[in-house]
């Protein structure tokens, strides 16, 4: 059965998801991409603005509801350019042979190839939808509802997997989004007093830890530059290690053996140093052995 979300049964609900549908399927070369995102801008602001609890749900439901799917594209869109890298030159540029015969045998008529994107456009295909998906992310957080973007992006473990070999602007905007998306993370639970919901947003956390934690070790650099400035690397570094010391034991192990394998093998970065919380978790383990051992040899 089809289920109608709430701003789907409003004219403005409908108008902003449309909008912000055609900025994925707009080129940003397009001079209309810009028109349509300042417009779908305009519409989000002036019902932020009307202080109505109602446009208020609306602007977190359509919000949601775009951070998931340029989510799901930009993931299928990378898959598709690491699959292309995959097959290899020499066999790449054999099949663009095969496939300009083929437009040239079947001539005006031809429509079977049309939508196939080459390994550049997929490329700028994922880098434009990064910048969109950070767009969203910030504009969550700003309206204060970024709750989902968090938990989407923290089990988006196969683009983050998939991120470690992709262009170094795409991985720019990954990490830009990672560090906007750890920071709101750390001050979700604020408000949040159930004990069940604890436990999910810790779980939360550390899936966020395990999936992006790799990604921001080998892309700290950018194309260029750093990809944060100095404060906002420090300020980070500080919402991991606070992060981490909310897990148990075990899990602390597991976050922090990640992090020391892809720290290690990235020769060209030594951020984020995490050696605080690999000391105090060692410290941490080191007193758990000599307690268990107390307890055995007490009389």
């Amino acid at each position: 059965m089809l289920v109608i979300s709430d701003w789907e049964e409003s004219g403005i609900g409908r108008a902003i998801w449309q909008l912000l549908s055609a900025m994925n399927e707009i080129p940003v070369s397009s001079r209309k991409y810009q028109v349509v995102r300042s417009l779908a801008e305009r519409l989000i602001d002036e019902n932020h603005g009307e202080n109505s609890i109602a446009l208020f749900d609306l602007n977190r439901r359509v919000l949601n509801a775009s951070f998931r799917t340029t989510l799901s594209r930009l993931e299928a869109a990378v898959e598709r350019n690491s699959n292309r890298r995959d097959i290899g030159e020499p066999v790449r540029r054999g099949l663009n042979r095969v496939v300009r015969a083929a437009v040239r045998a079947v001539g005006d008529g031809f429509i079977g190839w049309g939508g196939e994107e080459t390994a550049d456009q997929t490329s700028e295909t994922s880098e434009k939808l990064a910048a969109e998906l950070l767009w969203l992310a910030e504009k969550m957080a700003v309206y204060g509802f970024v709750d989902e973007a968090v938990e989407k992006w923290a089990s988006a473990s196969n683009l983050a997997s998939l991120a470690l070999s992709s262009e170094p602007r795409l991985q720019c905007s990954l990490v830009q989004i990672s560090a906007l998306l750890f920071k709101e993370a750390k001050d979700i639970k604020k408000g949040k007093e159930e004990e069940a919901e604890e436990a999910k947003l810790k779980e939360i956390k550390k899936k966020m830890l395990i999936s992006w934690i790799p990604l921001l070790c080998r892309a700290s650099n950018g194309a260029d530059k750093p990809v944060l400035r100095s404060a906002e690397r420090a300020d980070l570094v500080k919402v991991l290690e606070k992060m981490i010391s909310e897990l148990n034991e075990e899990e602390q192990e597991r976050v922090l053996s990640l992090w020391l394998h892809h720290y290690t093998h990235c020769s060209s970065s030594d951020w984020p140093d995490l050696n605080g919380s690999y000391v105090r978790w060692c410290h941490s383990s080191r007193q758990l052995l000599l307690l268990r051992h107390s307890s055995h040899i007490s009389p």
